[in-house]
């Protein structure tokens, strides 16, 4: 399944990779400052940003991250369990 899904992930970077190189010919910015200059360098910085995001999915950078969160919520889980088991220790010693 991971498989998959990192394979989706390649085929969008790329497809986004695609547009951005077929789009920066195109995009005039030679003009100065203006409507034009300020749309093509909005369109870059966004086409960037969906290429960069999916190159760090590709790469796993989260995968770490949620072990360690996963091992975090798995601690905390145990310690309310513990919490919930004794605490009709602590309701029959005050009756």
């Amino acid at each position: 399944m991971k498989k998959r899904n990192k394979f989706k992930h390649v085929i969008y970077m790329l497809a986004a990779l695609a547009m951005l190189l077929y789009a920066l010919p195109q995009l005039s910015f030679q003009n100065g400052p203006g409507w034009v200059l300020g749309f093509g360098v909005v369109w870059c910085i966004f086409a960037f940003l969906v290429i960069a995001s999916h190159l760090h999915f590709i790469i796993g950078v989260d995968e770490e991250k949620h072990k360690r969160l996963e091992a975090v919520r798995k601690h905390k889980l145990e310690q309310w369990q513990g919490k919930w088991k004794d605490e009709p220790a602590r309701v029959s010693q005050r009756s």
